[in-house]
């Protein structure tokens, strides 16, 4: 059981159907560019049957739904973070998600006919299949982080839509447009979610939903209402953010029709409706939404009126109707929340509808432009129909369903007090319904009544039973819903409402008659102002052409551009490819943070004694300080630098045995000894000694940063290791033997308690590595190539290169080195060692193999590409992390046992040991990598290649040494 937000008992009940439902869409995604070469029908029906399937999935859990219980399915994703893949089936839920499935499978059917044989058809039912799929996500969500997940998705997969016709200039404006716009409202939107869910202590719906004193009483509370309403009013295109949504019509009409009637456009209203029981009831509610949804109705009204694109006419007719809900929505009353779901199914039918017969005159004239069309009716009968029933429920006429939500929504604006004026909004609710009906009114008359003309672009007829079929279904909805709503709508409407309000409600029956009331006197007047309007539209529109028209888009791009400009100063000023600038604004900026802090805080002697200084420990800091003096002081000498740089390194593994870290110093010896190799090699290829590329004065100041630096972190050093505090370390000194298997703690740590961080870790060294080859295989191409076989070396090469000593002591070495690392991988689990360190090894002894002989010569021994050995690691260290959620345990959880095998010793065998074959595998494969790409640009620049394992044969004195 659980309870409503208004605290009444309802049953809720788990069903992983919802999670299905959920996923279906995705799963559709995969089979439209797969299908392509079957057929366009083909492909249309692989899109289509997944949408069925949901919706058919969704309508067997109607039953529970309008029996008042909430379906739930609940998945543990990230639960110490609040993330989890949690679902919900309420009412509200239930209403949009068959308006995103049935509208869907609608348009799927209208876009085999509409689209070009040019047209991508697999493309773009991808790409409505994943925007469908994270729309349902946003529904069904019952975690507010999982809503934003989907919430974005939504706005990426719009932009691939909207930019379907990526050919055409305004398609591409339009996507970058809808894009940035909703993006933006997305990160505030994250930040409100994030504000809500601290309140709470939750981000699951179903702990926010019933916490609504808690949240308004918060301090939080304004600034979590503002962000998400920036998210909301971003995506549903409310004043001043409704620019957008216009220039999204140069997508083709079926996205138009799906966007802006059902989904994008409505995701913002299902936000606003999914928290009205808890944000609601409040005077910052109330003036906010309110206000901007009827600023919103009326300045879309009033621009439509004028538009003579069909599609535009449309799109700011949508984004007056998407005011009009979020008025009701703002007024905070039961009955007026009631009004404004009741809106959403009317608007959602015929706005489809409207936006299809929009398609479908495109498509059959060739021109959307309402000055060259008119005396449709007469071509396109069929059309024209369909177009006239749904326009005049949008101008809200009596027997169609746009009237049944116009007349709640002039009643509730009747008792609507504004700052204390009880007339603003009434009048004004009036306003805009009369500029609703004039441009309803004139789609109709402009572009299907009138005389047939005889200057289309293209003689128009109706089109093909397969377009006209969905448009007309909602054309029929329009008028039973409109005649009969009670039977039809009214026990949904019921169900809906209560989800939005948290209540049960006792709702009056839908009717059309309600007797003569201020909202149908109110709506006589709409009406009747809209056909005086229409009449005499000649003169409007000249009154209209004499009005300054602030151009949005320009706006916007003026906008775009002067951010970009100034982001450009600002990159120019601050990255300007200086490392030197970029370490001394960090170091700077570090420093004055850290005084910040000192000086907030208070101090007190450290309570820790230090340990014993010996003759070595002093004998290493000196060294050490040397090193780094002589650094700094022959920095300009890189092979020099390069060989200091080595020695502090051998020094800190030193000081990490001095302090027992043995798995640490072995790690940092194999490190600096395959990192020196390397860089050795690439040094090559590098001049020899760095230009001197600074004065006195700025060495004077990189010398001060980097000394009250260094001073600073050497200080925090010592002030946290002369404290006692609590570390997680003793959780891992613990649990290491009974929960990793092994006394290593160290390895446990990287292959269990963290073995995400590592698997992270493999991932970005084997992409680095690629990285290098593909950066590699364009250097041997082009300029750069002509550049490197043209290159003329500055050093005398040995005439031994290879010498006999090297070779006889690296085939010595080989065996040993792989005995060794063998030894150090299977021991790593209880002693020091690991799959890192054994792969350095192994590294170690194969790199002196290629600098004993030469490259070619051991790379026609070794019979595995080294890409294969990164796939192949990073692919064997996830497997394993797989293999646990089939013991139902989390990602990478490690599993042990001990075996004994006559006349073999107990031994312990975990599967931490195959991830860390996975760390070995990578490991070696990225050394590996890289030295191939630097013999690949030795080669290129003309040095030669050996064929024999030495420079000099000892066994044929005589012969000259083989080289090709």
């Amino acid at each position: 059981m659980a309870t409503d937000p208004g605290g009444h008992m309802v049953t809720a009940h788990s069903d992983v159907t919802l999670a299905l439902i959920a996923a279906l869409p995705f799963i559709g995604a995969l089979f439209p560019g797969l299908m392509i070469r079957a057929g366009r029908d083909a492909c249309a029906l692989s899109a289509g049957w997944a949408t069925l399937s949901a919706l058919i999935l969704l309508l067997t859990l109607s039953p529970s739904v309008f029996a008042g219980e909430a379906v739930v399915f609940h998945i543990d994703w990230l639960p110490m973070l609040g993330l989890n893949a949690n679902f919900l089936l309420d009412g509200l839920g239930f209403l949009f998600a068959c308006m995103i499935l049935g509208i869907g499978l609608l348009i799927i059917l209208y876009a085999r006919f509409y689209l070009d044989r040019d047209d991508p058809i697999g493309q773009f039912y991808t790409y409505l299949m994943l925007f469908q799929g994270a729309m349902l996500g946003i529904v069904l969500s019952d975690n507010i982080l999982l809503m934003v997940v989907f919430w974005e998705l939504t706005s990426l997969s719009s932009f691939l839509l909207i930019g379907y016709w990526k050919h055409t200039v305004a398609g591409r404006q339009g996507a970058r447009m809808a894009l940035a716009v909703t993006g933006m409202g997305g990160l505030a939107l994250i930040g409100g979610v994030l504000l809500l869910g601290s309140i709470v202590g939750s981000y699951d719906l179903t702990d926010i939903l019933h916490q609504r004193e808690e949240i308004q009483a918060s301090p939080l509370y304004i600034p979590a209402l503002i962000l998400i309403l920036l998210g909301a009013f971003t995506k549903s295109a409310q004043f001043p953010f409704h620019f957008w949504l216009p220039h999204a019509m140069a997508a083709p009409t079926p996205v138009s029709a799906y966007l802006h009637s059902a989904t994008m456009v409505k995701a913002g209203l299902f936000l606003m409706a999914r928290l009205w029981p808890v944000l609601s009831g409040t005077d910052a509610w109330f003036y906010i939404v309110g206000t901007t949804g009827l600023v919103t109705m009326l300045v879309g009204a009033w621009i439509a009126i004028f538009k003579d694109d069909i599609k535009a006419l449309l799109a700011f007719s949508t984004v007056s109707h998407l005011g009009f809900i979020t008025m009701l929505l703002g007024f905070g009353t039961t009955t007026a929340a009631t009004a404004a779901v009741f809106h959403i199914m009317n608007h959602t039918i015929f706005k489809a509808a409207l936006f299809m017969t929009a398609g479908i005159v495109d498509h059959e004239t060739h021109t959307r432009s309402i000055k060259r069309l008119g005396g449709l009716r007469h071509l396109m009968p069929i059309t024209a129909t369909i177009a006239i029933i749904t326009s005049l429920s949008m101008a809200g006429l009596p027997f169609f369903n746009g009237f049944l939500s116009k007349e709640l929504m002039l009643e509730e604006a009747v008792h609507t007090v504004w700052a204390g004026n009880p007339f603003l909004v009434p009048v004004l609710a009036t306003l805009g319904g009369l500029l609703s009906a004039t441009y309803s009114f004139r789609y109709i008359a402009h572009v299907f009544l009138g005389p047939e003309r005889q200057d289309y672009p293209s003689h128009p007829h109706d089109p093909p039973f397969g377009m006209y079929i969905a448009p007309a279904l909602l054309a029929a909805m329009v008028i039973v819903i409109g005649i009969v709503p009670q039977a039809t709508v009214g026990p949904f409407l019921q169900v809906v409402a209560d989800a939005v309000t948290g209540e049960h409600l006792h709702l009056h029956k839908l009717k059309i008659w309600h007797g003569f009331t201020p909202a149908l006197g109110m709506s006589v007047i709409a009406t009747l102002g809209g056909l005086a309007l229409i009449a005499s539209y000649p003169a409007l529109e000249r009154f209209w052409a004499r009005l300054p028209h602030p151009d949005a888009k320009a706006m916007f791009d003026n906008v775009v551009d002067g951010t970009t400009a100034a982001a450009a100063r600002l990159s120019a000023n601050l990255h300007n490819g200086r490392i030197t600038k970029y370490v001394a604004i960090f170091g700077v900026a570090t420093i004055a943070a850290g005084i910040y802090a000192f000086l907030q805080g208070e101090h007190m002697a450290g309570t820790r004694d230090l340990l014993p200084v010996t003759i070595v420990d002093v004998v290493g800091a000196v060294l050490l300080c040397a090193s780094t003096i002589a650094i700094v002081n022959y920095h300009r000498s890189r092979l020099l630098t390069l060989v200091l740089i080595g020695i502090n390194g051998l020094i800190v593994s030193v000081v990490f045995v001095r302090l027992s870290a043995p798995d640490l110093a072995l790690t940092q010896v194999t490190v600096e000894v395959v990192t020196l190799i390397l860089l050795l090699l690439a040094l090559h290829f590098l001049p020899k000694q760095t230009p001197r590329e600074s004065g006195l004065s700025r060495r004077m100041r990189d010398l001060s940063i980097a000394s009250v630096a260094g001073l600073a972190v050497g200080a925090l050093a010592y002030a946290l290791m002369t404290r006692d505090f609590t570390t997680i370390s003793d959780y891992y000194w613990t649990n290491a033997k009974p929960g990793g298997g092994g006394t290593n703690v160290v390895n446990v740590i990287l292959v269990d308690f963290r073995g995400y961080d590592t698997f992270g870790e493999i991932i970005v060294l084997g992409i680095a590595a690629l990285t290098i080859y593909a950066l590699e295989e364009a250097l041997m191409e082009g300029k750069a190539s002509r550049r490197l076989i043209n290159w003329v070396h500055d050093s005398v090469y040995s005439k031994d290169r290879h010498p006999l000593m090297m070779v006889v002591a690296t085939r010595l070495m080989m065996p040993i080195s792989l005995m060794v690392g063998v030894y150090i991988f299977l021991r790593g689990h209880n002693m020091p060692g690991g799959g890192f360190i054994a792969g350095l090894v192994v590294a170690i002894a194969l790199l002196m193999q290629y600098m004993a002989s030469g490259f070619a010569w051991a790379q026609e021994r070794q019979r595995i590409p080294y890409h294969s050995f990164i796939g192949w690691g990073v692919l064997i260290a996830a497997i394993t992390g797989v293999g646990a959620w089939f013991a139902s345990r989390p990602f990478l959880t490690s599993w042990y046992g001990y075996f004994h095998f006559p006349p073999i010793e107990e031994f312990e065998l975990a599967t931490a040991m195959a991830f860390d074959l996975g760390v070995f595998l990578t490991v070696v494969g990225a050394v590996m990598l890289a030295l191939y790409c630097l013999s690949r640009i030795a080669r290129r620049t003309g040095e030669t290649v050996n064929i024999a394992p030495m420079d000099y044969d000892p066994s044929a004195p005589e012969r000259e040494e083989e080289q090709i």
